[in-house]
Protein backbone atom coordinates (compact mmCIF):
# COMPACT_ATOMS: atom_id res chain seq x y z
CA UNK A 1 0.00 0.00 0.00
CA UNK A 2 1.05 3.59 -1.04
CA UNK A 3 0.53 6.21 1.73
CA UNK A 4 0.30 10.14 0.74
CA UNK A 5 2.13 12.04 3.38
CA UNK A 6 0.69 15.71 4.18
CA UNK A 7 3.01 18.69 5.21
CA UNK A 8 3.87 22.31 5.47
CA UNK A 9 6.70 23.76 3.14
CA UNK A 10 8.86 25.22 5.76
CA UNK A 11 12.81 23.38 6.00
CA UNK A 12 11.97 22.03 9.28
CA UNK A 13 8.46 20.76 8.57
CA UNK A 14 9.99 18.61 5.48
CA UNK A 15 12.42 17.42 7.71
CA UNK A 16 10.27 16.21 10.41
CA UNK A 17 8.42 14.84 7.65
CA UNK A 18 11.75 12.99 5.83
CA UNK A 19 12.03 11.24 9.65
CA UNK A 20 8.67 9.88 8.87
CA UNK A 21 8.78 8.74 5.50
CA UNK A 22 12.44 7.28 5.85
CA UNK A 23 10.95 5.31 9.00
CA UNK A 24 7.67 3.79 7.04
CA UNK A 25 10.23 3.06 3.79
CA UNK A 26 12.33 1.15 6.40
CA UNK A 27 8.95 -0.94 6.61
CA UNK A 28 8.05 -1.46 3.31
CA UNK A 29 6.01 0.92 2.93
CA UNK A 30 5.97 3.43 -0.21
CA UNK A 31 5.24 6.89 0.69
CA UNK A 32 4.83 10.13 -1.42
CA UNK A 33 4.69 13.82 -0.03
CA UNK A 34 2.54 16.29 -0.86
CA UNK A 35 3.19 20.35 0.51
CA UNK A 36 0.01 21.93 1.94
CA UNK A 37 0.34 26.00 2.51
CA UNK A 38 -1.22 26.64 6.14
CA UNK A 39 -2.02 29.89 7.29
CA UNK A 40 0.69 29.87 9.79
CA UNK A 41 2.72 29.77 6.65
CA UNK A 42 0.87 32.33 4.85
CA UNK A 43 1.10 35.36 7.31
CA UNK A 44 4.40 35.58 8.63
CA UNK A 45 4.18 39.92 9.38
CA UNK A 46 2.48 39.76 12.63
CA UNK A 47 2.80 37.65 16.13
CA UNK A 48 0.87 34.44 16.26
CA UNK A 49 -1.23 35.44 18.46
CA UNK A 50 -2.90 37.90 16.46
CA UNK A 51 -3.23 35.76 13.46
CA UNK A 52 -6.02 33.36 15.26
CA UNK A 53 -6.62 31.00 17.80
CA UNK A 54 -4.04 27.48 18.24
CA UNK A 55 -4.02 25.40 14.89
CA UNK A 56 -2.64 28.07 12.32
CA UNK A 57 -0.32 25.48 11.27
CA UNK A 58 -2.54 22.78 11.15
CA UNK A 59 -5.77 23.31 9.84
CA UNK A 60 -5.18 22.81 5.92
CA UNK A 61 -3.68 19.46 6.51
CA UNK A 62 -7.13 18.30 8.24
CA UNK A 63 -9.09 19.71 5.52
CA UNK A 64 -6.59 17.88 2.99
CA UNK A 65 -6.95 14.34 5.00
CA UNK A 66 -10.69 14.98 5.55
CA UNK A 67 -11.35 15.90 1.65
CA UNK A 68 -9.04 12.66 0.61
CA UNK A 69 -5.95 15.01 -0.42
CA UNK A 70 -3.61 13.15 1.25
CA UNK A 71 -3.75 10.08 3.90
CA UNK A 72 -2.04 11.57 7.27
CA UNK A 73 -0.02 14.48 7.49
CA UNK A 74 3.30 15.14 9.82
CA UNK A 75 3.25 17.99 12.86
CA UNK A 76 4.86 19.35 15.34
CA UNK A 77 2.68 17.65 18.23
CA UNK A 78 3.13 21.09 20.15
CA UNK A 79 0.76 22.55 17.18
CA UNK A 80 -2.07 20.36 17.34
CA UNK A 81 -5.09 21.97 19.29
CA UNK A 82 -6.98 20.55 21.77
CA UNK A 83 -10.23 19.96 19.68
CA UNK A 84 -9.84 17.82 16.72
CA UNK A 85 -12.63 17.65 13.78
CA UNK A 86 -14.45 13.70 13.57
CA UNK A 87 -12.70 11.77 11.26
CA UNK A 88 -9.07 11.80 12.40
CA UNK A 89 -6.53 10.33 14.54
CA UNK A 90 -3.14 10.83 16.26
CA UNK A 91 -1.86 7.70 14.86
CA UNK A 92 1.36 7.87 15.91
CA UNK A 93 3.95 9.92 18.44
CA UNK A 94 7.57 9.43 17.84
CA UNK A 95 10.20 9.62 20.50
CA UNK A 96 10.83 12.29 21.65
CA UNK A 97 13.55 15.05 20.89
CA UNK A 98 14.97 17.63 23.44
CA UNK A 99 12.14 19.57 24.33
CA UNK A 100 14.24 22.42 25.47
CA UNK A 101 14.08 25.61 24.07
CA UNK A 102 17.69 27.29 22.84
CA UNK A 103 18.90 30.78 23.55
CA UNK A 104 20.94 31.71 19.97
CA UNK A 105 23.67 34.64 20.50
CA UNK A 106 27.04 35.54 19.21
CA UNK A 107 29.39 37.48 21.38
CA UNK A 108 28.72 37.38 25.72
CA UNK A 109 25.40 36.68 26.77
CA UNK A 110 26.39 39.70 29.48
CA UNK A 111 26.02 42.04 26.57
CA UNK A 112 22.62 40.95 25.16
CA UNK A 113 20.17 43.97 25.17
CA UNK A 114 17.20 42.62 23.42
CA UNK A 115 16.02 38.92 22.44
CA UNK A 116 13.25 38.42 19.31
CA UNK A 117 10.47 35.84 19.90
CA UNK A 118 7.07 35.66 19.09
CA UNK A 119 5.83 33.53 22.14
CA UNK A 120 4.42 34.91 24.72
CA UNK A 121 5.47 32.17 27.19
CA UNK A 122 9.14 32.44 26.14
CA UNK A 123 8.79 36.21 26.47
CA UNK A 124 7.23 36.27 29.99
CA UNK A 125 9.73 33.63 31.08
CA UNK A 126 12.57 35.47 30.06
CA UNK A 127 11.28 38.85 31.66
CA UNK A 128 11.17 36.64 34.46
CA UNK A 129 14.87 35.97 34.44
CA UNK A 130 15.76 38.91 33.33
CA UNK A 131 12.95 42.40 34.14
CA UNK A 132 15.33 44.60 32.24
CA UNK A 133 15.50 42.78 28.95
CA UNK A 134 14.20 44.08 25.58
CA UNK A 135 11.86 41.55 24.04
CA UNK A 136 11.04 41.82 20.40
CA UNK A 137 8.91 40.34 18.10
CA UNK A 138 10.36 38.08 15.52
CA UNK A 139 8.83 35.30 12.95
CA UNK A 140 9.63 33.53 10.44
CA UNK A 141 11.66 30.24 9.45
CA UNK A 142 14.80 29.29 11.95
CA UNK A 143 16.59 30.23 8.28
CA UNK A 144 14.89 33.90 8.38
CA UNK A 145 15.66 34.27 12.22
CA UNK A 146 19.15 33.43 12.37
CA UNK A 147 19.92 35.27 9.59
CA UNK A 148 18.39 38.32 11.07
CA UNK A 149 20.55 37.47 14.91
CA UNK A 150 23.77 37.38 12.27
CA UNK A 151 22.58 40.88 10.81
CA UNK A 152 22.50 42.12 14.46
CA UNK A 153 18.60 43.46 14.44
CA UNK A 154 18.10 40.96 17.69
CA UNK A 155 20.96 40.71 20.70
CA UNK A 156 19.73 36.77 21.02
CA UNK A 157 16.73 34.82 19.68
CA UNK A 158 14.60 31.81 21.23
CA UNK A 159 14.64 28.68 18.74
CA UNK A 160 13.38 24.96 19.88
CA UNK A 161 16.54 22.96 20.13
CA UNK A 162 14.77 19.55 18.55
CA UNK A 163 14.25 21.94 15.33
CA UNK A 164 18.01 22.52 14.92
CA UNK A 165 19.07 19.63 15.75
CA UNK A 166 16.62 18.47 12.79
CA UNK A 167 17.74 20.63 10.83
CA UNK A 168 21.51 19.98 11.70
CA UNK A 169 21.94 23.54 12.87
CA UNK A 170 24.97 24.26 15.21
CA UNK A 171 25.35 28.15 16.37
CA UNK A 172 26.57 29.93 19.51
CA UNK A 173 24.46 29.61 22.37
CA UNK A 174 23.39 27.35 25.48
CA UNK A 175 20.17 25.51 25.95
CA UNK A 176 17.29 27.12 28.40
CA UNK A 177 16.92 24.34 31.31
CA UNK A 178 12.77 23.09 31.12
CA UNK A 179 12.45 22.55 34.85
CA UNK A 180 13.45 26.13 34.47
CA UNK A 181 11.91 27.40 31.15
CA UNK A 182 9.12 24.93 30.80
CA UNK A 183 8.46 24.44 27.39
CA UNK A 184 5.32 24.17 25.99
CA UNK A 185 3.19 21.33 26.06
CA UNK A 186 5.07 18.62 23.52
CA UNK A 187 7.42 20.44 22.56
CA UNK A 188 9.76 18.32 20.85
CA UNK A 189 7.75 15.68 19.68
CA UNK A 190 6.25 14.78 16.07
CA UNK A 191 3.22 13.51 15.58
CA UNK A 192 1.17 11.52 12.72
CA UNK A 193 -2.43 12.76 12.45
CA UNK A 194 -4.32 10.04 10.15
CA UNK A 195 -7.93 9.65 9.00
CA UNK A 196 -9.67 7.43 10.77
CA UNK A 197 -8.97 3.93 8.80
CA UNK A 198 -8.07 1.00 11.01
CA UNK A 199 -5.63 -0.33 8.19
CA UNK A 200 -3.97 2.97 7.79
CA UNK A 201 -3.85 3.54 11.68
CA UNK A 202 -1.98 0.02 12.08
CA UNK A 203 0.66 0.62 10.05
CA UNK A 204 1.20 4.14 11.31
CA UNK A 205 1.00 2.57 14.45
CA UNK A 206 4.56 0.82 14.06
CA UNK A 207 5.87 4.20 14.62
CA UNK A 208 4.01 4.91 17.61
CA UNK A 209 6.77 5.09 21.11
CA UNK A 210 4.47 4.11 24.15
CA UNK A 211 6.37 6.25 26.53
CA UNK A 212 6.03 9.55 24.85
CA UNK A 213 2.55 9.41 24.04
CA UNK A 214 2.03 9.01 27.78
CA UNK A 215 4.14 11.68 28.46
CA UNK A 216 2.34 14.20 25.74
CA UNK A 217 -1.16 12.80 26.74
CA UNK A 218 -0.36 13.89 30.28
CA UNK A 219 1.15 17.35 29.12
CA UNK A 220 -2.14 17.91 27.02
CA UNK A 221 -4.64 16.45 29.74
CA UNK A 222 -3.49 19.64 31.79
CA UNK A 223 -3.28 22.15 29.35
CA UNK A 224 -7.22 21.40 28.50
CA UNK A 225 -8.21 21.56 32.27
CA UNK A 226 -6.03 25.07 32.01
CA UNK A 227 -7.60 26.06 28.94
CA UNK A 228 -5.56 29.13 28.53
CA UNK A 229 -4.74 28.81 24.48
CA UNK A 230 -2.14 30.27 23.38
CA UNK A 231 -2.39 34.25 24.21
CA UNK A 232 -1.82 33.09 27.94
CA UNK A 233 2.23 32.60 28.57
CA UNK A 234 2.12 28.86 29.89
CA UNK A 235 4.61 25.96 29.88
CA UNK A 236 3.53 21.92 30.46
CA UNK A 237 6.63 19.64 30.61
CA UNK A 238 6.32 16.23 31.90
CA UNK A 239 9.53 13.16 31.74
CA UNK A 240 8.37 9.93 33.00
CA UNK A 241 5.18 10.87 34.88
CA UNK A 242 7.11 13.88 36.52
CA UNK A 243 5.14 16.61 35.95
CA UNK A 244 5.78 20.48 35.82
CA UNK A 245 3.57 23.23 34.82
CA UNK A 246 3.12 26.86 34.69
CA UNK A 247 0.96 29.54 34.58
CA UNK A 248 3.29 33.33 34.09
CA UNK A 249 1.87 36.98 33.86
CA UNK A 250 2.80 38.57 30.56
CA UNK A 251 5.22 40.81 32.12
CA UNK A 252 6.88 37.50 33.90
CA UNK A 253 5.93 39.10 37.28
CA UNK A 254 3.82 36.75 39.04
CA UNK A 255 4.07 32.52 38.29
CA UNK A 256 1.35 30.07 39.10
CA UNK A 257 3.56 26.75 39.17
CA UNK A 258 2.96 23.14 40.21
CA UNK A 259 5.55 20.42 40.23
CA UNK A 260 4.21 16.57 41.09
CA UNK A 261 4.41 13.13 39.66
CA UNK A 262 1.28 12.08 37.99
CA UNK A 263 -0.04 8.00 37.91
CA UNK A 264 -2.75 9.07 35.04
CA UNK A 265 -4.98 11.06 33.12
CA UNK A 266 -7.28 11.95 35.46
CA UNK A 267 -4.66 12.91 37.79
CA UNK A 268 -3.63 14.87 35.39
CA UNK A 269 -6.80 16.81 34.81
CA UNK A 270 -7.08 17.12 38.27
CA UNK A 271 -3.91 19.16 38.84
CA UNK A 272 -5.04 21.03 35.49
CA UNK A 273 -8.33 22.49 37.20
CA UNK A 274 -6.47 23.23 40.48
CA UNK A 275 -3.72 25.08 38.34
CA UNK A 276 -6.55 26.47 36.34
CA UNK A 277 -8.21 28.32 39.19
CA UNK A 278 -5.09 29.61 40.93
CA UNK A 279 -4.13 31.39 37.51
CA UNK A 280 -7.16 32.42 36.70
CA UNK A 281 -6.55 35.98 37.38
CA UNK A 282 -3.49 36.01 35.19
CA UNK A 283 -5.13 34.26 32.31
CA UNK A 284 -7.74 37.27 32.75
CA UNK A 285 -5.31 39.62 32.71
CA UNK A 286 -3.72 38.35 29.39
CA UNK A 287 -6.60 38.11 27.47
CA UNK A 288 -7.34 41.81 28.25
CA UNK A 289 -4.27 43.03 27.78
CA UNK A 290 -4.44 41.58 24.47
CA UNK A 291 -7.78 43.11 23.70
CA UNK A 292 -9.35 39.59 23.62
CA UNK A 293 -12.55 38.14 25.29
CA UNK A 294 -12.11 35.53 27.59
CA UNK A 295 -14.22 32.37 27.51
CA UNK A 296 -14.11 29.06 29.54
Amino acid sequence: MSIKVGTRGSKLALAQTETVCAKLAALGIDVEKKIITTQGDAITDVPLHEIGKQGVFVRALDDAILDGEIDCAVHSMKDIPAIRPSGLFTSAILARDSPADFLAYTGSINHIESIGTSSTRRRAQLLRHDPNILMKDLRGNVDTRIRKLNAGEYGAIVLAMAGLTRLGIRIPGEILPPEKFVPSPNQGTIAVVSRVDPSLMEMLSALDHSPTRTDVAIERAVMEQVGAGCFTPMGIYCRGGHLIAEVLSLDGTRTERIETDISSLEEARLQGRGLRTRALDLIQDAYSRLGITYEK
